[in-house]
């Protein structure tokens, strides 16, 4: 519950700085993707609810989520088509959605060719060699999401395409996210599998000097502690603190992309941090922050997480797109097609020099069946926290996670 809760936290946080900008500016003013990013992030926000009812760390993408889904909505009809926009947020328009993330996609690309930080996002269609696909379909995933078509044999050698697959998702994650796949995943039944695979490594703008990092006590409960490695210095950064929380803002080199943790004020205040995270209050919270001089102490950490998001997002209200009645006709003619699975499977880890992150969705479409001078704060994540890794122009939220332990 303690990284359910870091990642809340920073999905709070994200949104806050979202609509903090959205007041200052029209939309259009401040990317012509906001209204994109918005649904995105609430998307987010809302899958975390749901993922964080189990216990532990957690991490996920959720923007290789919806991309994988967006794609997989340009296929989508009728009531299918209403839900999975209703559930991700996507606009009714699938030309505004579609050229949204193309807009994205060219920023990312922007971002990664300036140098400073590495950011890689990828998107593949593996088709079933004998599925006539209409060309319309085939139109938007080439030249919206820049994918790469395969034809394929699912009938007769669904084990070699799951391992194609798999082979693609670790050369695109840098060899991060491996098995995306795994046995039993496909079968000779799958007609399509749309992925999305995302990488990110960034340094701090300041490194955190290794000589400082020392085993420290990280609070998993008010009764219970354990030894963990934790990196220390003091920094000038965007921060904010209330009764309930302390806000933190590390960015990457280039400051285009930041990790943002939110810490709460009680050891065992994660949870009802998460209960406190809306947009209103996320907003709040973000205007409220101010650069100062802050006393770090963060973690070091590395974690990956997989999850089928299957039941989740029946539950969440697409529960069409997985039934016999689902329409991806925009897909091919015949409404054969529903989605069987949605595989997601994240990676990160952060040290001293910075962080690594990286992500990849498969979606498995088969037949039917600065102010007045302070004292200086000490924000010390000892115990569970919520962390982000967050686009600062568009306000996308790349990554998103909760540290209860960080040992494991």
């Amino acid at each position: 519950m303690q990284l359910t809760k870091l990642v809340l936290n920073i999905l709070f946080y994200v949104f806050m700085l979202i609509c903090f900008t959205a007041s200052a500016s029209p939309a259009s003013e401040i990317h012509p993707a906001a209204d994109v990013v918005k649904g995105n992030n609430t998307f987010a926000l809302q899958l975390y609810h749901k993922l964080c009812a189990t216990d532990g760390n957690l991490f996920f993408s959720p923007y290789s989520i919806s991309s994988a889904l967006a794609m997989t909505y340009a296929g989508a009809s009728g009531e299918t088509a209403d839900q999975m926009a209703a559930t991700l947020h996507f606009p009714a328009e699938q030309e505004t959605l579609h050229s949204a993330f193309a807009n994205l996609a060219s920023h990312f690309h922007g971002m990664q060719e300036n140098g400073k930080i590495a950011l890689h996002i990828a998107n593949a269609l593996w088709i079933q060699q004998s599925v006539k696909v209409l060309e319309s379909f085939l139109d938007i995933v080439k030249t919206q999401y820049q994918a790469g078509i395969f034809h394929v044999n699912f009938q007769t050698a669904y084990e070699e395409v799951r391992a194609e697959i798999n082979a693609w998702v670790e050369k695109q994650t840098h060899q991060k996210i491996k098995e995306l796949l795994p046995l039993g995943s496909l079968n000779a039944l799958a007609r399509l599998v749309l992925t999305n695979a995302i990488y990110f490594k960034g340094n701090w703008d300041t490194p955190f000097d290794p000589k400082q990092t020392q085993e420290e006590t990280f609070w998993l409960s008010p009764e219970k502690e354990i030894l963990t490695p934790m990196m220390h210095r003091s920094a000038m950064v965007k921060y904010a603190e209330n009764d309930a929380l302390q806000l933190l803002h590390l960015p990457y080199t280039g400051e285009e992309i930041s990790m943002i943790v939110l810490l709460p004020g009680a050891k065992d205040g994660l949870t009802d941090l998460e209960a406190q995270l809306t947009l209103e209050n996320l907003t709040q919270w973000i205007t409220q922050s101010s650069v100062r001089e802050v006393e770090v102490f963060l973690p070091k950490f590395t974690l990956t997480s997989q999850f089928r998001l299957a039941d989740t997002l029946k539950t969440m209200g697409m529960s069409a797109a997985f039934s016999e009645n689902a329409d991806f006709s925009k897909i091919e003619a015949s409404k054969s097609l529903s989605i069987s699975d949605v595989i997601h499977k994240a990676f990160v880890e952060v040290n001293e020099e910075g962080t690594e992150a990286a992500a990849a969705t498969a979606v498995i479409v088969g037949l039917t069946s600065i102010a007045e001078p302070q004292p200086i704060p000490v924000f010390k994540a000892d115990h569970p926290f919520i962390f982000l890794i967050r686009d600062s122009q568009t306000g996308s939220l790349l990554f998103c996670g909760r540290i209860m332990n960080p040992d494991l």
